[in-house]
């Protein structure tokens, strides 16, 4: 069983930075996604267990950084240059089957709470 905790959404004017963080009680191979209202949900970023390989949605690449600290068994989502797009509610995940990372919500088994994203304009 794994637990995720995530913090640091807020509110931001276009251009800002934030960081998400989320706290996990295991480790495995983890993402960020979010979901804005009335979308589905859609992958933003994932990271191997070990931290060595990320990947990112085109939409965020250049602009996000996933990270992680396996001492602190913390993942991180520094944002940078936000858009009013950006605007959602971001959830961290883990997949727990050992694969190095995946980009499909359905392989991962657990998730966190969420944390609202607003970015204005």
């Amino acid at each position: 069983q794994v637990q995720l905790v995530e913090s640091g959404g807020g509110l931001v004017q276009a251009g800002g930075s934030l960081r998400l963080s989320c706290a996990a009680s295991g480790r495995t191979s983890m993402g960020w996604f979010r979901q804005a209202p009335g979308k589905e949900r859609e992958f933003v970023a994932a990271i191997s267990r070990g931290g060595g390989t990320t990947y990112y949605a085109d939409s965020v690449k250049g602009r996000f950084t996933i990270s992680r600290d396996n001492a602190k068994n913390t993942m991180y989502l520094q944002m940078n240059s936000l858009k009013p797009e950006d605007t959602a509610v971001y959830y961290c995940a883990a997949d727990s089957a050992l694969r190095l990372l995946t980009t499909r919500p359905e392989n991962y088994d657990y998730w966190g709470q969420g944390t609202q994203v607003t970015v204005s304009s």
